[in-house]
């Protein structure tokens, strides 16, 4: 066992990175490119470029043909080049802070559909521990590759993205062995908080700049995301406690509609869509669903990646060289997702062009190269013809279906449908389950934030 566990940023230190002491944060940007696979770059996890300014774009009106402010926070500059790594990292911190796992003894296993395993093949490994992913045979080639990379195990479970409860059954029985630790992103809340306190907060101080730059109105009208663990949905709970009028918009595939019409099926968003309400989805918060067809989003991210796509946004829609060269390096399929549902949102509520919407990008194209060669075999090489066709019909032809707003029923509707997952198959009670119907409830599990920074600042010292 190591003399002395690793331990990386708190939450606070997360959402303000010149917090850090100013040596351990020279050395973490010198190990970014360095030395990538250095636990120090654990003080990376940060929405924060080195200068102090969020990794954001405001997308050019000319793609997204709204008048409101869709407004991107991008994960491309993350240690795994995905936000995922803050909720690993947080979930691992958080259960190494209370003793239940110990580097060198004990293996710890992060069940995922893709980017909470990589964070966690990259988390794990760097704290010390032998680090296990679970996730779907057919997720994408670039994630197995990944894993591997960063000193991890996996274990490949039947099925696609949306086939998560082939993933809970091998947990379930990795759990019987001794020393071995589940660490669920679906379940425990430590994913929340840290979307809660840094996604969140992080989101809320790039208003005010926005608005000092004279684009909106300082505040966020809709925060919208899709739900995979439903982890980086919690930010909008932040910002509904600041913006009493904000809209937190949940976005799952048409092809997998679980909370739409208690609808399942495959689909092909890799890293939403998982066939469950989670256990750390604040249903009962959230004011709109909607839906997104997972072909649009792979077409989509094909149309700002491929040269010839970036063409054509260049040189017939007019967005700037420098723009459409940023739009290929921070876009995945789930970002292209979430635009889609941003606007969608914007023309729902016809919002104005004061109004800032918000949404994430999960992760880049680097994780899908291999889907993008599968498009081209199956419809042939994008040319300026099919591009005209992509942008006109996918991101100016949002159409106005597949959407539920939140009403009284709805919401205990997709409330309801935790009982199936969690009370019958993952052993919760009903008590523990009806006491989740409480906004007290939430707000107590985000009150922890503090005193975990405390005792995280107390054991590093």
């Amino acid at each position: 066992m190591p003399a002395k566990l690793i331990w990386g940023p708190t939450f606070e230190e997360m959402l303000h990175p010149e917090k850090i002491d100013p040596k351990v944060r020279q050395q973490a940007l010198a190990a970014k490119t360095a030395a990538p696979l250095d636990p120090i770059n654990l003080y990376n996890i940060t929405w924060k470029k080195p200068d102090g300014t969020p990794c954001y774009l405001v997308l050019p009106k000319e793609l997204t043909g709204v008048d409101a402010n869709i407004i991107v926070l991008y994960s491309r500059d993350f240690p795994t080049g995905s936000h995922k790594v803050g909720a690993t990292y947080s979930v691992t911190m958080e259960n190494q802070l209370t003793g239940s796992i110990f580097p060198g003894r004990d293996t710890v296993v992060y069940p995922s559909t893709g980017n909470y395993g990589i964070g966690g093949a990259w988390v794990g490994s760097r704290m010390g521990y032998d680090a296990l992913v679970i996730l779907p045979e057919l997720m994408s080639q670039e994630r197995f590759q990944l894993i591997e990379s960063y000193g991890a195990r996996y274990i490949k479970t039947p099925g696609c993205e949306s086939s998560v409860k082939e993933i809970y059954d091998k947990c379930n029985e990795l759990a019987k062995q001794p020393n071995t630790r589940i660490l669920n992103q679906f379940e425990v809340m430590a994913n929340y908080r840290f979307h809660y306190y840094v996604t969140g907060n992080t989101i809320v101080e790039l208003m005010t700049e926005l608005k000092n730059q004279g684009i909106g109105d300082g505040r966020c009208a809709a925060y919208v995301s899709a739900m995979g663990s439903a982890g980086t949905i919690a930010a909008g709970d932040r910002l509904k406690e600041l913006y009493p009028e904000h809209k937190i918009v949940g976005l799952e595939p048409i092809q997998c509609p679980t909370l739409y019409c208690n609808g399942y099926g495959d689909h092909d968003i890799q890293g939403i869509g998982d066939k469950h309400v989670t256990w750390i989805h604040n249903v009962l918060n959230m004011d709109a669903l909607m839906c997104i067809d997972d072909m649009e989003a792979k077409l989509g991210l094909q149309l700002l990646t491929d040269p010839e796509g970036m063409e054509y946004l260049n040189s017939a829609v007019g967005i700037p060289t420098e723009t459409v060269k940023d739009l290929a390096t921070i876009f995945g399929i789930s970002g292209v997702a979430n635009v889609l549902g941003a606007i969608k949102t914007a023309k729902y509520w016809q919002l104005p062009t004061s109004a800032n919407v918000v949404t994430i990008l999960t992760d880049a194209i680097d994780r899908y190269h291999s889907v993008m060669d599968d498009l081209n075999q199956r419809f042939g090489r994008l040319d300026q013809v099919q591009a005209a066709v992509r942008y006109h019909s996918i991101f100016q032809g949002v159409k106005l279906d597949y959407i539920q707003e939140g009403t009284t029923l709805n919401r205990q509707r997709w409330f309801n449908l935790k009982y199936y997952t969690w009370v019958e198959q993952q052993g919760k009670t009903v008590a523990e389950l009806n006491a989740q119907r409480s906004q007290a409830w939430w707000s107590e599990e985000r009150a922890k934030v503090a005193e975990i920074d405390r005792l995280l600042t107390a054991a590093r010292s």
